[in-house]
């Protein structure tokens, strides 16, 4: 029986964004203005909601999950990416391959689910209001929270073993901005097709299946709306929901484009998940803020505190 001799290799060239070259500096700069106003407008949302004691509920509180995971989940792959854009090295270690790839998916399944403990919120505060507070106590929403992490973690420990447990024995040019699956099997020595469908079919089923819980929880909520006598009730009541909504088609429409492609397209799929990385945790923020008194009133407040808006 003949061996095959494998090279190991210890580290990866990230190639970057498929052809954008001789656009460096201009990308560098509309990525690091993405970037701050990312941490900046996510930090904000944090301070305002845990500076208000009337914000501190259940809704806030997943509110607060979210910003925090926004913080993170674009920082899992832009500071290496502004850091080649900036003329530095392209070169990223096996581990650190990992590691993208594991917080990278990490922290976009958690995001999945935590969209859908947000959605069943809603469902309770508009369909049960009575018992909401019995219902989502602190201890639930505690458990819902620290759920959504566990099987995040589960779910990006799955994709990432299922990954690298392949041989990568040769060419180590990774044809993308950061290191995710798609591009990583392209890479493996062996035969990637099996792997490849059970990724699709990973990678398919757990946002469809959050997918399908949302859509069962609002099914339940407009019907719950349209039972609600006056105008102004309704309006009241779907305002609470239009800005989740929103965030849920943003993180969906991505994850859709990206991994459910039949043939994928290199430069597509960079831009969308540019727009899934920088982007969308960039307009989060104004999302929940911008058609809620609440946050803008402690907005507000915030940033008189801080001197950046004149007390009147």
């Amino acid at each position: 029986m003949q061996m095959k001799n494998y090279t190991v290799v210890t580290e990866f060239i990230l190639l970057g964004i498929p052809h954008t070259e001789g656009l460096e500096i201009q990308l560098f700069i509309v990525f690091l203005s993405f970037y701050f106003f990312t941490l900046l407008g996510n930090l904000i949302i944090l301070l305002a909601i845990i500076s208000s004691s009337h914000l501190h509920t259940p809704m806030y509180f997943f509110l607060c999950n979210l910003s925090i995971l926004d913080i993170f989940f674009p920082t899992v792959s832009s500071p290496k990416m502004l850091s080649y854009l900036s003329g530095k090295s392209h070169v990223i270690s096996y581990g650190g391959c990992i590691c993208q790839l594991f917080f990278y998916h990490f922290l976009g399944c958690t995001e999945c689910f935590l969209c859908t403990v947000m959605a069943y919120d809603r469902f309770v505060a508009i369909c049960f209001p009575l018992q909401y507070r019995v219902i989502m106590s602190h201890k639930v929403c505690a458990i819902l929270a620290m759920g959504t992490s566990f099987f995040g973690c589960i779910q990006a420990t799955f994709l990432t073993a299922l990954t690298f447990q392949l041989p990568y024995c040769g060419p180590n040019k990774v044809d993308y901005y950061f290191c995710d699956i798609p591009v990583m099997l392209k890479l493996a020595c062996e035969d990637t097709s099996a792997l490849e469908m059970v990724g699709f079919i990973s990678v398919g089923l757990m946002p469809l299946s959050c997918f399908l819980l949302i859509l069962t929880s609002y099914s339940r909520i407009v019907c719950s709306i349209l039972k609600i006598r006056t105008a102004e009730g309704r309006y009241r009541a779907f305002s609470t929901c239009s800005a989740h909504l929103t965030a849920i088609l943003l993180l969906y429409i991505p994850v859709v484009l990206i991994y459910l492609q039949p043939t994928p397209n290199p430069w597509l799929n960079a831009t969308v998940q540019i727009l899934n990385n920088l982007v969308t945790p960039m307009l989060n923020p104004l999302i929940f803020s911008l058609r809620n008194k609440d946050v803008k009133a402690s907005l507000k407040k915030v940033l008189q505190q801080v001197g950046f808006l004149s007390e009147k």
